[in-house]
């Protein structure tokens, strides 16, 4: 009897799958209806790379992508740090120290009315950003990145699926996606992914040496069906393939014209210079972090004093990512490439004691740029000083959901942490207007 129900409770579980599963299908460019979400067509974009710049502390909307009115930090006057300029797109306009962005607004989106609950706390808010959900306490949900590589895989089957340039951490991780779905990480630009690279002793021929007994023992050993077992072999090959020098190669910076590598500038271009090299070699989704405390010491999180140098920050964000879009639209690539920013959180339009900005989780800025998207220049508003918004709101979900759509993910499937459904952006619905 008891095995009897538990036979019936499997069956149950795998009826119940099956059926969610089907909601998410897609079949002859629509998806079968999902509670919730009417009969609307799917949409599926044309992308095939997502490169994501993450501004760890909290980019200010208000002096970057959604400039106001001039304020005043020794009389505590509300407003804008920085005056505004005029943009490609008429109506538009973007902070000064933006001036090659603005040239470009017309390939770029700023969603000015991004919008979440966690305000106050870095961990909660960056969690947040990459998974497009709070944290839970019973399941470890996957990054954005994961996800994307998860669903599309790497155009070449030589290169990883996901690059994260930056320090590793949770957050981006795969969650219950498991390993096959993590990242490649590397924090220096001129040394390339850390285990990679042979040490010194280690010739050709001794690796040879070193994968025929590996082979050896893999043929002797008893088969296994323990995930971790598998997904470790899994890691090994992949690792094999990868410190080749075919791959290797992509990070030789080296090869690029001298004038272009100087066009890109400091640390953070060559990242974002080495972010096109890697689309070029397949790779599906790469994280370019700009939260090493670069020229001013605290990267964005801009408090009291921290904010007088803020400007260099963004000088530096309008160098690099406008050489990038240039770049790739000179590849022609800018049509198969989303280039995203984000960013925790926002800053309020007060100073605080010290002239500098807190944190705003309730409206700011994220930035969308090429990927075969219909850009405006801006989607959506906020008020007079940044504070609220007034039209055209974009949750997380939102952002996450036209991402997917972007480069072609069904963004309203469901994955499986086991036999839990998990909406894949938690019910986010694309912003229209960028794919008209």
């Amino acid at each position: 009897m008891k095995s009897e129900k538990s036979n019936n409770k499997s069956l149950a579980s795998f009826n119940r799958r099956q059926i969610l599963a089907m909601g998410g299908a897609v079949g002859g460019g629509f998806a079968l209806p999902q509670p919730g979400r009417g009969d609307e067509k799917l949409i599926v974009g044309q992308a095939e790379h997502v490169v994501s710049i993450w501004l760890g502390g909290g980019m200010g909307q208000i002096d970057t992508f959604d400039p106001k009115r001039k304020g005043d930090a020794k009389k505590k006057l509300a407003g804008a740090y920085y005056d505004s300029i005029e943009t490609a797109v008429p109506g538009v306009q973007l902070c000064e120290h933006l001036p090659q962005l603005a040239t470009l607004m017309d390939r770029v989106t700023a969603v000015r009315s991004v919008h979440h609950e966690m305000i106050d706390e870095h961990a909660a808010a960056t969690n947040r950003m990459h998974t497009g959900r709070p944290i839970s306490g019973t399941i470890t949900y996957p990054s954005l990145g994961s996800i994307i590589a998860h669903e599309r895989g790497a155009t070449d089957e030589s290169v990883p699926k996901y690059v994260l340039i930056g320090y590793p951490n949770v957050t981006r991780g795969p969650g219950f996606l498991g390993t096959r779905d993590s990242y490649l990480y590397l924090t220096d630009t001129n040394q390339g992914p850390a285990g990679l690279t042979r040490p010194d002793g280690i010739t050709p021929q001794r690796q040879s040496r070193r994968k025929e007994f590996l082979a050896a023992l893999k043929r002797n050993a008893d088969p296994t069906i323990d995930q971790r077992l598998l997904d470790y072999d899994a890691a090994i090959e992949q690792s094999l393939k990868l410190s080749g020098p075919e791959f290797m190669g992509v990070f030789d910076l080296d090869r690029e014209p001298a004038d272009l590598r100087s066009r890109y500038g400091g640390e953070f271009g060559q990242r974002c210079l080495l972010s096109r090299r890697l689309i070029e070699r397949g790779v599906s989704f790469i994280e370019v972090s700009h939260n090493l405390n670069f020229l001013n010491g605290i990267g964005w999180d801009v408090h009291n004093e921290g904010i007088l140098n803020q400007y260099q920050l963004i000088r530096e964000l309008d160098t690099a990512v406008a050489t990038l879009l240039s770049d790739l639209e000179a590849k022609k690539m800018l049509e198969k490439t989303l280039v995203v920013i984000t960013t925790e959180f926002g800053r309020p339009p007060e100073f605080d004691s010290g002239g500098g900005r807190g944190h705003q989780g309730t409206a700011f800025s994220c930035v969308l740029a090429g990927g075969g998207l219909s850009h405006c220049g801006a989607w959506g508003e906020t008020d007079e000083l940044a504070k609220k918004i007034v039209s055209n709101p974009v949750s997380v979900p939102d952002l996450f959901a036209t991402i997917c759509a972007a480069v072609g993910v069904d963004y309203r499937k469901n994955l499986y942490d086991g036999d839990r459904p998990v909406p894949i952006t938690d019910r986010g619905n694309p912003i229209p207007k960028l794919f008209t």
